[in-house]
């Protein structure tokens, strides 16, 4: 158990406000279609927008999610990139980035040093399999190492996020 928790989810939804930071895999856009009881198409057509090759879910007239209103109304389905919060690759890589996203969120321990908010990230998204190799529909913030070091991590990607 860690001595210090480096994230608590205050469930404030100032992650949720925002253009375009919710890019959606092939899996997000068949689970939240499935949950929504949709399919592809007519999930694509309402609840996204086609931006430089990628699916990503389109905001309200508030600039929120538009799955946002006083909390996620699709939280058991809610794409990867919402899940992984705030243990994307720059906030773990990158001390900067990480304090930058600690100023706007205050489920960020501002206690726990980087290098401990990065170690419980790495976990996180390593026990939640939310770690991807760089791919046609990945999020950049979900991309893991991508110099695999066996034949397995090349196939199947590398478990967490190297700073090198």
């Amino acid at each position: 158990m860690p001595s210090v928790i480096a994230f608590a989810c205050q469930r404030c939804g100032h992650c949720c406000e925002g253009v375009g930071g919710i890019v959606m895999s092939a899996f997000d856009i068949k689970r939240l279609g499935d949950h929504l009881g949709l399919d592809r198409n007519t999930l694509l057509e309402r609840f996204t927008e086609h931006v430089g090759g990628r699916h990503r879910l389109v905001t309200g007239t508030d600039d929120y999610c538009i799955f946002y209103a006083a909390g996620c109304a699709v939280h058991p389905a809610r794409p990867d990139v919402c899940r992984a919060w705030p243990y994307f690759r720059g906030n773990i890589i990158d001390a900067d980035s990480h304090a930058m996203a600690a100023e706007d969120c205050p489920g960020i321990n501002r206690q726990a040093p980087h290098s401990e908010f990065a170690r419980q990230g790495r976990d996180y998204l390593v026990a939640n399999d939310l770690c991807r190799p760089r791919g046609e529909d990945v999020p950049e913030a979900l991309v893991s190492d991508t110099n695999p070091d066996t034949p397995e991590e090349a196939e199947h990607g590398r478990p967490g996020f190297d700073a090198s």
